[in-house]
């Protein structure tokens, strides 16, 4: 009887090649690299959220600097103390958005009250009643609370314009995704790509009306103006779907992870959403404004609750994402096209 037993190693080595090709097994590493991102970064920006430089006015004028210099002292800078006119001022600054909370100290009493904005986040609000009425017991006073900006009955937390934002941003993504992989990742050339663009547009536009309805008449979880909230929404889906429509044309199927790394794995943590930017350690407070997710949700919680202040420089960014994605989108197709009539000619 023939001794196979050499044989096997060789036969098992030769089925395996031919089952894992060598792409396949670059395509597992890098799935290996981006998961392992998604939980560095979901945890490095998470597990220990401490409230550093919250915007705090404090007024009246005429004892705020010297309260304000003793809040700006605290261990880990908690604050960034700004003097305000008065309560007034106070109210405005944090409905614009200047201000991320404001004390209104009462220089004939020992009854100080705190203005907060539930709205941009419950747990930037908590963070600084926190903050300050440790501050406020040290010098034996009280704090009253009051939320000039509340979350809406449905809003626990103030999370949902968060989570709309990261629906809108999966949804942007899959639809590029799709497109490219129905036909081919990188596009053969311009027709093709005014077409995915096109088709993006398209989907960008019902996915904004339809995530608005959802969030907003159907749930009663977010308030604001449905054309506000429906053209953020068909922005976002858009700047996100541009982005990986033109990571594809330069990367090919490996520009979908990309996408995924900068969205999901980098933008979403940053948001803003679960934790404000204060309570982000530096990494993730830097980037999150300058990322679609957190420009999203920074813009999604302005028009909900802040009638729509402080809109123009997350639009901005927006903007910026979905013109870079449809120019870059249109090179790589200029230039495949291109690098194929050459090849026609030769």
């Amino acid at each position: 009887m023939a001794d196979t037993s050499a044989g096997m190693p060789r036969s098992f080595v030769r089925e395996v090649r031919s089952a894992v090709t060598g792409r396949a097994a670059l395509l597992v590493i890098g799935a290996l690299v981006l998961h392992l991102a998604f939980i560095t970064s979901y945890v490095g920006a998470f597990h220990h959220p401490v409230p550093r430089d919250i915007s705090l006015g404090v007024a009246p004028r005429q004892i705020a600097e010297e309260v304000g210099e003793k809040l700006g002292a605290l261990p880990g800078t908690p604050l960034d103390p700004q003097t305000v006119d008065d309560r007034a001022a106070a109210v405005r600054k944090i409905r614009e958005r200047e201000l991320d909370a404001a004390l209104v100290v009462d220089p004939r009493g020992t009854a100080d009250t705190l203005l907060v904005a539930g709205g941009a986040g419950a747990s930037l609000a908590q963070a600084a009643e926190a903050v300050v009425t440790r501050a406020e017991a040290a010098e034996h006073r009280t704090v009253k609370v009051i939320d000039v900006a509340p979350q809406a009955a449905g809003d626990s937390r103030g999370l949902t314009a968060f989570y709309l934002v990261v629906g809108w941003c999966v949804g942007g993504y899959l639809c590029a995704a799709i497109l490219a992989i129905s036909a081919g990742a990188r596009p053969v050339n311009t027709h093709r790509a005014v077409i995915r663009l096109a088709a993006l547009a398209l989907y960008a536009i019902a996915s904004g009306l339809l995530g608005t309805v959802i969030a907003g008449p159907v749930l009663g979880a977010l308030p604001g103006s449905v054309p506000a909230l429906w053209g953020l929404g068909a922005l976002v889906v858009f700047a996100v779907g541009a982005l990986t429509l033109a990571l594809q044309g330069l990367a090919g199927i490996v520009g979908i992870g990309l996408a995924i790394a900068l969205v999901v794995v980098l933008g979403n943590p940053s948001a803003g959403g679960a934790y404000p930017y204060p309570l982000l350690p530096p990494f993730w407070r830097a980037i999150g404004p300058a990322l679609p997710p957190g420009a999203g949700t920074w813009s999604a919680r302005s028009i909900a609750y802040f009638r729509g202040n402080a809109l123009t420089g997350p639009l901005l960014v927006l903007s910026a994402w979905a013109v870079a994605g449809t120019v870059v989108t249109f090179a790589c197709a200029v230039f495949r096209e291109a690098v194929f009539h050459n090849d026609r000619e030769e």
